[in-house]
């Protein structure tokens, strides 16, 4: 489903945020991406959401090479994309339903649509009961769950989870992990990037880690071995 070819990255400042990457991840598989500060993860997104160019190699999504695709194109290509920030990115002034109602707008969902599945994707994450709540209102963890509502409702190919537990408790992080888990279940591919050894440990799959913007570990059995 993605695959990188040999990919480089060379900001101007000759810093090195990817090396000479390659790697296939598989359509429903579960991927975490592991790294101290600056060992290319973040960067790693980008490629895959055509937010950066490579300086060097070639990301593809299916058959298509993410970056050759036109500046026209890459808005549908990105709904094929839900993303999960560890800042949750919620609109403050907007509802739970809102929040999520604007994405499937954004996608051009009918309000058919939009009064069906917004119920049905908070039950998924266990928040039916504060759909009229604001972001305010809820918890860390509660927000977190809106946010990964709002990133699954438009039933995307991949989920990009980016550090989603960075802010939570221990509690909270184990109720977004199994989230996480019960999505890719139900047959969508994840991509979690996280620095927490016991996330990691927890899910059980494959592992990949980056130093300085290469791999250097590639695990199936959710080692964290950094």
């Amino acid at each position: 489903m993605i695959k990188f070819d040999k990919v480089s990255k060379i900001y101007a400042d000759d810093s090195v945020a990817l090396d000479d990457v390659s790697l296939h991840i598989q359509p429903k598989e579960f991927v975490s991406v592991v790294g101290h500060s600056g060992a290319g993860k973040t960067t790693l997104v980008k490629m895959i959401l055509a937010e950066d160019r490579p300086t060097k190699g070639r990301v593809f999504f299916e058959s298509a090479d993410v970056h050759k695709l036109r500046p026209s194109a890459i808005p549908k290509y990105r709904r094929r994309i839900g993303t999960v920030f560890q800042d949750f990115r919620l609109i403050p002034n907007k509802t739970v339903y809102e929040n999520i109602a604007f994405a499937m707008e954004a996608a051009g969902r009918t309000d058919e649509e939009i009064a069906s599945d917004v119920p049905h994707v908070l039950d998924l994450v266990d928040l039916g009961r504060k759909i009229w709540n604001f972001p305010g209102e809820l918890s860390g963890g509660e927000k977190q769950r809106v946010a990964i509502a709002r990133a699954i409702v438009n039933q995307p190919d991949l989920i990009i989870a980016d550090e989603p537990t960075g802010n939570l408790d221990p509690v909270n992080t184990y109720e977004i992990v199994q989230i996480l888990k019960k999505i890719n279940d139900l047959g969508t591919t994840v991509i979690l990037t996280t620095h927490n050894k016991g996330v990691i440990e927890s899910i059980g799959k494959r592992v990949i880690t980056m130093e300085k913007g290469r791999i250097v570990r590639d695990d199936k059995d959710g080692k964290y071995a950094i």
